[in-house]
């Protein structure tokens, strides 16, 4: 990692040390600094970032404007569920538990203030009762109304040997059972079985434990020949009664916790008919017969399906429905598929070793099926890819080392003259005494999913299939109810479950949006956004940044560099015309350069830039990068280089941006430079006058924190924790911002506070929240006397374990600042990732949805389908930039 340059930020932070960090956000380095308190020196300068323009807010407290809170963090932030189905595992493996680190001896042994911990009987705060503020009105939401069983469900624990690891197998085997012995063994019930262990009745069976032999047959390949048998010792055992009392109890709002053991078996229940319909992935489900495929490129198709999750509510059980798309290998011949990856045709020459290896790693674990055997179609994984061609393989035959080559054993044994034999060969079965199988007589089996990362072409093509008007969206869920026909559901019926077909009609509140303070030399000093939509229009920021040396490196190709000399001196006017202190001629003409050559063009215009401010003592603010549309891993290796090798500000733009040469594109590239280089675009008018509740009338810092995992397939890289935080008070608007990476797909931010042994001083304290609360006094003059914390991707399952670890962390970094300080904390839990969706009642009513029919940005649900005793509620913070209704965020409120 490079030296890092640092200069004062405006009306924040003083200078930083020499090689403090000037980027975005610095790199927390481990071990901190090691400052004492509210009256040491402040951190090493910590980037601040705001919001800007049509910002992507935070959930807010339900009642009263919401204020700016930070935006999402990592590659995945703004992608609706579907998509990120399509880029992660179907089920990413959970946080293992951390222990929370044994800082607080350390403490004790300096004789530091004593530091309290979170208790592990610490309670979700319940609803404190329902908002009145706003606009009355009603919306729909897809959750359907399910029935609770009056029935005396029994949970029975199961057994298979040999025990395999496959659901499906699991499945056929306990299939098999079912319909061998239910109406002898089983006292004619339809059990409902998880793929596991567990196995679920509507009533007792006529047994406390039995043994089975279940045979199963290989399917039929086609080849005529006997198919393989297998056996299975099944023994089902009673092991408990699913309590469904206290789940009526839970839902009345008399019992605190969830009885999750009554709610998995309903939920087994719902999914037994889908999963043996449909291919299912995680809570989805999916099949070509549910919509029609859509090719994405490079052999991959997207496969329509639907969602499906019970969950207790206000109004007792929902169950929720969605609609979802992901990415499927297309059934295509080897050949075929390797064309489409490799974009190029392979039917005549010979593979590169880099082709090969590219192949290998898209192949590995995929499941073909033979074709130059006629009916006979056998199913092969494939291990791997051999590194000679066709027609260079051979392998025994038999004992005494007779070889015969693949061509001509397909010739002798199958008539059948490969034509490819310049292609390599796929290796299927073991590794260690592999089979060898030509290109061309194998053709991937459909119902593959592509669990591995998408690219950004495959990505715009899934999202284009999944974009719909909310009005086409609701039509879609309705009818896939009706379809699935949970009435008719064998298993529902059994245990005694009804589903509505009606979608929950909920009461709604609108908020009144918040009115935005400008600054006083321009022509509108003041703005109220409506429909959550604004523009700069006769308007001036509040605080203009200063930007006096910048340049431009244009890396797409068919941008002239006229135009780029054009697009810059436009983007320089409108920054200035925005009330930014803003040089219009840049140190160095714009100069084009190669996408391959990122580092080595950014390195040496930067030095060539420096070799005219270096004797001003001037440092460069600000880099302008041109890129093409698809830019690929372009745009990642520019930040990477301006942000942390050489510590300077970079604002990247797309070639249609510069194409267009239009104004508002210019105001709002010119408000995200802003915000970068220091300045604030707007604050609220409430904050001004001290108008925010629980904000405003005492020093409040707000943190934003998330964790950014690796995608699917990097299994060494680390999670990067990130933290950032209000510098300002009242009006919150500037961040500061700190990054720390950490143990692999780790949800609990490990650095948000630390002690480390320095060999002179002893145990000292650092960490994420002590130097941005330190950052926070420096800056406004005040100590925090109270913290809102929103926390990005924790999922229901991991909200104690995170609220424990990362409560306790705060609270042991305010109190290594100054003895007895405790400042009240709100933590506030929020999730996109979610499958809840908001409609208009009535999609005829203009006044209550935008163009695009979505419901109106400041929409706020707290009644009926949230939680039934915990204080939750669903929240439309913004206007929907795409049509598809993904608007809507639920915060899991926590105060302590």
């Amino acid at each position: 990692m490079g030296s890092r340059r640092g200069r004062p930020q405006q009306q924040q932070y003083p200078p930083p040390a020499r090689g403090g960090g000037r980027g975005p956000i610095p790199q927390q380095q481990g071990g901190g600094r090691g400052t004492q308190g509210f009256t040491a020196a402040p951190p090493q300068h910590p980037r601040h970032d705001a919001a800007a323009g049509r910002g992507r807010g935070r959930a807010a407290r339900g009642d009263g404007p919401s204020s700016p809170a930070p935006a999402a963090a990592g590659p995945l932030g703004r992608l609706p569920p579907e998509l990120r189905q399509a880029m992660e595992d179907p089920s990413p493996p959970p946080a293992q538990p951390v222990p929370v680190p044994a800082q607080a001896e350390a403490a004790a042994a300096t004789g530091q203030a004593a530091i309290p911990a979170s208790s592990k009987a610490i309670r979700f705060p319940l609803r404190p009762g329902k908002g009145s503020a706003g606009t009355r009105c009603l919306v729909k939401a897809n959750h359907f109304i399910a029935q609770l069983p009056d029935k005396d469900l029994h949970h029975y624990h199961v057994s298979i040997t040999p025990e395999v690891t496959s659901r499906v197998v699991n499945r056929a085997v306990i299939h098999e059972l079912v319909n061998l012995h239910r109406a002898a063994y089983l006292g004619g019930r339809l059990p409902a079985y998880d793929g596991r262990k567990s196995l679920y009745t509507a009533g007792p069976l006529p047994f406390a434990s039995k043994e089975f032999q279940i045979t199963l047959l290989d399917d039929d390949d086609g080849s005529g020949a006997q198919r393989r048998q297998r056996n299975f010792k099944v023994v089902i055992k009673f092991a408990a009664r699913a309590d469904l009392h206290r789940l009526g109890m839970f839902l009345a709002g008399r019992h605190a916790e969830a009885p999750q053991e009554a709610l998995q078996v309903l939920d087994i229940v719902l999914r037994e008919l889908p999963s043996a319909r449909y291919a299912p992935f995680g809570r989805s489900f999916f099949s070509p017969d549910l919509g029609r495929r859509q090719p994405l490129g490079d052999g991959l198709e997207s496969w329509r399906g639907f969602y499906q999750s019970i969950r207790p509510t206000q109004m007792g059980l929902s169950l929720n429905i969605d609609m979802s798309a992901t990415a499927f290998i297309e059934p295509l011949p080897v050949i075929d598929y390797a064309a489409q990856l490799l974009r190029s045709d392979i039917h005549s020459r010979p593979l590169s070793d880099a082709e090969r290896v590219k192949i290998k790693k898209a192949l590995r674990g995929v499941k073909v099926e033979v074709t130059h055997r006629g009916n006979m179609r056998r199913k092969y994984r494939i291990s791997g890819l051999t590194t000679q061609a066709t027609r260079e393989l051979t392998f025994p035959v038999d004992e005494g080392g007779t070889v015969k080559s693949v061509v001509q054993y397909f010739q002798e044994t199958y008539g059948f003259a490969i034509q490819h034999t310049y292609l390599p060969c796929l290796q299927v079965g073991n590794q260690q005494r592999p089979n060898y199988l030509p290109m061309e007589v194998c053709k991937i089996v459909e119902g593959q999913r592509y669990s591995k990362r998408l690219n950004q072409n495959q990505i715009r093509a899934l999202l284009d299939e999944t974009c719909q008007y909310p009005r086409d969206r609701e039509r879609d869920i309705t009818q896939m109810v009706k379809h699935n026909a949970y009435q008719e559901d064998p298993y529902a019926k059994e245990f005694g479950i009804k589903i509505s077909d009606r979608l929950a009609s909920v009461d709604a509140r609108i908020l009144p949006a918040p009115r935005l303070k400008y600054n006083e030399t321009g022509r509108e000093k003041d703005c109220l956004p409506r429909v959550g939509q604004w523009n700069m229009m006769n308007k001036k920021m509040v605080n203009g940044g200063k930007v006096r040396s910048w340049m431009c490196v244009n890396f797409a190709r068919n941008v002239p560099d006229k135009l780029a000399r054009d697009f810059c001196h436009q983007l320089a006017q409108m920054c200035q015309d925005s009330g930014m202190d803003f040089a219009l001629e840049p140190v160095l003409p714009p100069m084009s350069a190669r996408p391959d050559q990122v580092e080595r063009a950014l390195k040496a215009r930067y030095h060539e830039a420096m070799n005219i401010l270096g004797p001003q003592r001037r440092e460069l603010d600000l880099l302008i990068g041109i890129l093409p549309d698809n830019n690929g891993s372009l745009y990642g290796d520019l930040k990477r280089v301006c942000e942390i090798d050489l510590g300077i500000v970079s604002q990247c733009c797309c070639t249609k941006q510069v194409f267009k040469l239009n104004k508002q594109i210019y105001a709002n590239i010119a408000l995200k430079i802003n915000v970068k280089v220091g300045g604030r675009n707007t604050v609220l008018v409430d904050a001004l006058s001290r108008r925010i509740p629980l904000v405003t009338d005492r020093p409040t810092i707000i943190f934003g924190a998330d964790v950014t995992h690796p995608h699917p397939g990097e299994d060494s890289s680390p999670s990067i924790a990130a933290v950032v935080a209000s510098q300002d008070w009242p009006e919150v608007t500037r961040y500061a911002g700190l990054v720390s990476a950490q143990a692999h797909r780790q949800e609990l931010i490990e650095d948000l506070y630390k002690v480390r042994q320095d060999p002179q001083k002893g145990p000292v304290s650092s960490g994420m929240i002590r130097e941005l609360l330190i950052s926070f006094k420096k800056s406004t003059g005040e100590k925090p006397q109270r913290i809102i914390f929103y926390r990005d991707g924790v999922s229901e399952g991991q909200f104690y374990q995170v609220l424990l670890f990362e409560l306790n962390a705060i609270r042991k970094a305010c109190a290594s600042l100054e003895a007895n300080y405790q400042p009240q904390v709100t933590f506030i839990v929020v999730q996109k990732r979610h499958h809840t969706r908001l409609f208009a009642h009535n999609h005829n009513d203009k006044n209550s949805m935008d163009r695009s029919g979505n419901i109106l940005p400041g929409t706020v649900v707290d009644t009926k389908i949230c939680h039934p005793t915990e204080f939750d509620f669903y929240l439309c913070s913004h206007a929907g930039i795409k049509v598809i209704t993904r608007q809507n965020l639920l915060a899991s409120h926590l105060v302590i």
